[in-house]
């Protein structure tokens, strides 16, 4: 699954890193595909870029590279403790980097286009593959369409990220017309609501107008300690406090919804 916006800004790598929390807390082995030539989601998940085994190597020697194989545990899975089976729940991250950079322009072919498809389909380690996405429709996240099932969208509350998602969705459904005609939308996520704002509120009532069912439930609150929490490359789920075990709540909720679309409702 893609995890998407068009527009920086609105806390996409928060959103993957929330979802990669909730899968480690509910034991399903995962992949975090840090596509991103900035590399936030691999900070967040406190991974360290490592040379030649970066994401954008791999997808250089697509038909050769073993992602598994190339792949960094995140230290989030170590302390998390052992599952019910004794094992130690599977959390690894295909580490972003600058060197992905190369991949990320309009003009990409297909051939190109189906580079991380190609590093993905042999895989069989991991459950749910978490692609973060860079804020733009270039190269490498039209790689990631390719190689993915569903494409979840984030966005705020504010005139121009609703806007900025409508365009998202429409460039969505070309791309699945001319490319991946199996490729569905997971939905949009409402990421960093503040209920004291009457412009946010009035905001979230036009994303429920404009998208409806594909709005999913939870919203996302503003958090204030969310930045703490990345700074400390920390799962939600393993810090302390209230509103970090309230946040969680959300994130398993949300990836509940996301696993059983059935399970899922506006809000």
């Amino acid at each position: 699954m893609s995890i998407s916006s068009l527009k920086g800004g609105v806390g996409k790598t928060s959103v993957t890193l929330g979802l990669a929390s909730a899968a480690l807390a509910a034991g399903i082995p995962t992949l975090v595909v840090d596509l991103d030539p900035h590399a936030d989601a691999s900070t967040g998940l406190g991974v360290e870029p490592n040379g030649e085994n970066d994401i954008g190597h791999l997808l250089k020697n697509a038909r050769r590279a073993d992602i598994a194989a190339a792949a960094v545990p995140s230290p989030w899975a170590g302390r998390s403790g052992a599952a019910a089976d004794g094992q130690t729940p599977v959390l690894d991250v295909a580490v972003g980097g600058a060197f992905s950079g190369i991949y990320d322009r309009p003009d990409l072919k297909l051939r190109n286009l189906r580079r991380l498809h190609t590093v993905l389909s042999r895989q069989n380690r991991y459950e749910l593959v978490l692609i973060d996405c860079p804020p733009s429709l270039n190269g490498l996240t039209r790689m990631a369409w390719t190689a993915s099932h569903r494409v979840l969208l984030v966005a705020e509350p504010s005139l121009f990220s609703v806007a900025g998602t409508e365009r998202t969705l429409r460039a969505l459904e070309l791309f699945r017309k001319e490319f991946v005609q199996g490729l569905q939308t997971a939905g949009v996520v409402a990421n960093r609501f503040r209920e004291s704002s009457a412009e946010q509120r009035f905001r979230l009532e036009e994303m429920r107008t404009m998208f409806g069912d594909a709005l999913l439930s939870p919203v996302l609150p503003d958090q204030a300690n969310w930045q703490q929490i990345q700074g400390a490359a920390y799962a939600v789920h393993q810090w302390p406090g209230d509103a970090a075990r309230q946040s969680a709540a959300r994130f398993d909720e949300l990836l509940h919804g996301l696993a059983d679309p059935a399970s899922a409702g506006v809000r």
